[in-house]
């Protein structure tokens, strides 16, 4: 942090929280917001196979608004006003990114052979994501003082947020040029999307290579990926750039000569490259885990809730919510899902104790092990209840949605610590913002799937990939596979355990495993402007750095939600 910001930040955030921080102006803005990050996110998870950083977004978009509110009213808006916002809309991202399960049970329902299905009704998507959602967040709270105050990890997430929040506050001279960037951002991207999709004026993508369009390589007439791929930086997006080589160039032509696949269609080879692509995501994470297991003991010797902040949600209201919605969840599974009680009992257990070992990986990487704690829950279910895939789907994603919305708070805390907000403030506009993105996942997804399709040609997913997989693999086992795709799993994994003992010494010349297993999931038209927005932020910092730190964030996240928002209009009308 600068040191003005830090003055900034220690001039506020010594007290226990600015007086009338809980607005109403600010609750009512906070859901606007969290409606439009909730309902545009599960598009771009789907596209790209993870989130970009929302809690920037959000915080840009929360300022805006309520400024607007404030020319109009002539009470201007405060930094802390804002901060609730970004909880808001960061909380309701973090929702819409459990879209993800929905999808992966969409790619097992579409397999006949395998005797799977799971038809989630809107009902059924909201409840279940709410009630799970709530749980991680209630969870969460006793853990802020341990995570943000006495450990001070990095959560760079929310520190960003933070950051832009404070320069915001600045005033119009500071604020504007960053807020035009966002809007031109937007403009041209939602622009884009119109001309592409509505007008037809421009193809979905351009392909290169004899298969180019079979094997979707290539790039997509888009810059929502370009902009994600200035967020990730040079070294992410080059990494994912070495795994669409590996993957739709020189897989195809070398699984094909040896008789492996028929032929080089998508969704042909995709069958056997997700399995190294699963083995360098999962070696990526576990193994970073196991690096840091003093760490992650230290987290279960040292945790306390005796010393919570009096400005921290009371914690008489976390234990009682968490009792009362444990009921409610298990009751929700066991008649809307056939899950039993006991089961969820389990999860729930389990799920806590991810939840700790996931926040602190998040808290220093800013990685959320998402995929790899669901594969881990997967494997869990898989010896409590063998040969149910249902049960196995269910658990896993009833955890995933518990740990996400839990590990999302800590970003959020660490912003309002920069900021100066009240903690117990911010933990209402977070459960708040659990049944605005739940709410949008259960009726933006089937508009996305009807209007895009799931899985082949439509939006790749490939976290939902691997999740389906993980779990048509543990229901069938391992003489199932296609030839000579667990070997090459075994050889990525041993890749990806010693590239990330490496790294630590080694960063800038090593690639990320993680970021090389999705670059294998995700078609090619999607990565490759990824590769070209880390590439493009890498000679904008090096020419003038000064320029990139001003308008690099604003600018991304504009190409970002402007498409996004654009497409979400477009499905929406295709399904009514």
């Amino acid at each position: 942090m600068s040191t003005t910001h830090a003055a900034a930040a220690a001039t506020s955030g010594g007290r226990p929280g600015l007086k009338n921080d809980l607005t109403v102006r600010a609750v009512l803005v906070s859901i606007i917001v969290a409606v439009l990050i909730g309902a545009s996110y599960p598009y771009v998870v789907l596209k790209i196979g993870y989130g970009p950083n929302i809690s920037v977004v959000s915080a840009f978009f929360g300022y805006i608004m309520i400024s607007a509110v404030g020319f109009f009213t002539g009470v201007r808006g405060t930094r802390v006003e804002n901060n609730l916002v970004q909880a808001a809309g960061t909380s309701a991202g973090q929702s819409a990114f459990m879209c993800v399960v929905l999808a992966a049970m969409d790619m097992l329902n579409a397999k006949p052979g395998l005797g799977f299905s799971l038809h989630l009704s809107v009902w059924q998507t909201f409840s279940w994501l709410t009630v799970a959602g709530l749980i991680g967040v209630l969870m969460a709270v006793p853990l802020r003082r341990y995570y943000i105050d006495e450990e001070e990890l990095a959560f760079a997430d929310g520190m960003a947020a933070g950051e832009v929040l404070l320069v915001l506050d600045e005033g119009p001279k500071e604020a504007g040029p960053r807020v035009t960037a966002l809007g031109v951002g937007m403009f041209l991207s939602g622009l884009l999307a119109v001309v592409r999709d509505k007008m037809k004026l421009l193809p979905d993508a351009w392909y290169v290579g004899a298969n180019g369009a079979q094997l979707r390589m290539g790039t997509e007439v888009s810059i929502l990926s370009f902009g994600s791929g200035m967020l990730v930086g040079p070294r992410i997006a080059v990494s994912m750039g070495l795994g669409m080589i590996a993957s739709w160039v020189i897989a195809p032509r070398m699984l094909l000569a040896r008789g492996i696949i028929a032929d080089q269609q998508f969704a042909t080879v995709l069958r056997w490259v997700m399995w190294p692509a699963t083995g360098f995501m999962v070696a990526g994470g576990i193994t970073a885990l196991v690096l840091k297991g003093k760490l992650v003991a230290k987290t279960f010797q040292s945790f306390s809730v005796k010393s919570v902040g009096s400005t921290d949600f009371p914690i008489k209201y976390v234990l009682g919510g968490v009792g009362v919605l444990s009921v409610v969840l298990c009751v929700l599974q066991v008649y809307s899902l056939g899950f039993p009680v006991w089961l969820t009992v389990v999860s729930l257990v389990l799920s806590f104790f991810l939840m700790l070992v996931g926040t602190r990986v998040l808290g220093e990487t800013n990685w959320a092990p998402v995929s790899a704690m669901a594969n881990l829950m997967q494997a869990v279910f898989a010896v409590i209840s063998p040969g149910s895939m249902t049960v196995n789907m269910i658990g896993s994603g009833m955890s995933g949605t518990v740990a996400v919305n839990g590990e999302t708070l800590m970003q959020v805390y660490k912003s309002g610590k920069i900021v100066g907000s009240n903690n117990r403030s911010l933990t209402i506009l977070q459960l708040i913002g659990v049944p605005v993105g739940s709410l949008a996942v259960a009726l933006v997804y089937p508009a996305l799937k009807a209007r895009y399709g799931i899985g082949g040609n439509g939006l790749s997913s490939p976290i939902s990939v691997k999740w389906a997989g993980f779990a048509e693999l543990l229901n069938a086992g391992f003489s199932q596979l296609p030839r000579g795709c667990f070997a090459a799993m075994l050889i990525a994994v041993a890749l990806g355990v010693v590239i990330t003992v490496l790294e630590p010494k080694y960063s800038n010349w090593l690639p990320s495993p993680t970021a090389v297993g999705i670059g294998m999931l995700v078609p090619g038209i999607s990565v490759m402007p990824m590769v070209l927005g880390g590439l493009a932020q890498w000679v904008w910092a090096t020419g003038a750095r000064e320029s990139e730190e001003k308008f690099c964030l604003p600018l991304a996240s504009g190409f970002i939600s402007g498409e996004a928002l654009v497409v979400l209009v477009f499905a929406i009308q295709a399904m009514l």
